[in-house]
């Protein structure tokens, strides 16, 4: 792996093979009555983020604290860019006391690409504005690899299609996601209303070789893999959609499109979820849906980030 953890582009499909091994080693700790390892035992961990989390920053703080790392959590409210500190003062402040790794979210999209430039500590995308989500994009197709997995092997994405719904325009888990999943050799289709449909995104599709559509019911029937995406209406200034009941009846995962699907197509979803909006209770709490099993591989795939950045062959001293 590079020194950083930016973008899915800073990984190959080897260095993500290379982390679900790991990961699947990682995953039995959760199983531990004592769930310690001396791996990062003397590093400093940071979790600097500037827009709320439960999910990631809960995750990375756990992965740092079981690996025996120190972890701290800093958040904007609860730093001095409250005060009006610029990011790179931040950022400067916290590397100057001589910190290892700096897990980072923030609303700026290339945020975290100009702080690993400022710095000399390894940098981890939490997310970044409306760009990238990597580690959330890894621990989904770990999720997948194990689920279609046999005999606690992780299985291949090659060739299975997965379907990505939702609100493309504001997600960074589906540009990870796009990234990550056809690396991996799986074919991926991507849905939303036209408003919600990132605009440019065809030279890109075309480019990766994915396939979008308006139609979510023309795709579902044919998909090996289901993955909502939040409607996320914090970031929303306009109406993207005439309202939360029309949204549903033409891209939420609902009860009769639940039907449609096999029982063994599972169904994910970054969270935090809409129910009722983007996915109906029924689909989130079916025996098919994976979202609580990405957030167990979710601790399990940092736990791997972190191992690989800072302990691993190549990381910095």
């Amino acid at each position: 792996m590079k020194k950083h953890l930016l973008s899915i582009d800073d990984v190959s499909a080897d260095d993500v093979a290379t982390l679900f091994e790991t990961a699947a080693e990682m995953h039995d700790v959760q199983r531990r009555q004592v769930k310690k390892l001396p791996a990062l035992r003397g590093r400093t961990v940071i979790n600097l983020f500037f827009e709320d989390s439960t999910r990631t920053r809960s995750s990375f703080e756990i992965a740092g604290k079981w690996l025996s790392a120190d972890t701290i959590n800093i958040t904007g409210k609860g730093s001095s860019a409250s005060k009006g500190e610029s990011l790179r003062d931040t950022v400067l402040t916290i590397a100057a006391m001589g910190v290892d790794a700096l897990v980072m979210r923030h609303a700026a999209s290339g945020s975290a690409l100009q702080v690993s430039q400022w710095v000399d500590a390894a940098v981890i995308n939490a997310g970044d504005g409306t760009h990238e989500h990597p580690s959330q994009a890894l621990l989904d197709a770990y999720t997948l690899q194990r689920r279609f997995g046999t005999d606690g092997r992780l299985g291949s994405l090659e060739g299975r299609h997965v379907v990505l719904v939702g609100d493309l325009t504001h997600s960074r888990v589906f540009r990870s996601n796009v990234l990550c999943l056809t690396k991996l050799g799986a074919q991926v289709s991507v849905v939303a209303p036209p408003t919600l449909m990132p605009s440019g995104v065809e030279p890109w599709s075309k480019e990766l070789g994915f396939a979008t559509s308006y139609d979510l019911d023309e795709v579902l029937p044919t998909a090996d893999a289901v993955m909502m995406l939040r409607v996320q209406r914090e970031r929303m200034s306009g109406g993207y959609f005439p309202s939360a009941r029309e949204y549903t009846v033409g891209y939420g995962l609902t009860r009769d499109r639940l039907a449609t699907l096999g029982p063994d197509v599972p169904i994910c979803h970054p969270g935090p979820m809409n129910r009722g909006l983007e996915i109906a209770a029924d689909a989130a709490d079916a025996a098919q849906s994976l979202v609580l099993d990405q957030v167990s591989a979710g601790l399990a795939v940092r736990m791997s980030i972190l191992y690989h950045l800072l302990a691993g062959e190549g990381s910095t001293s």
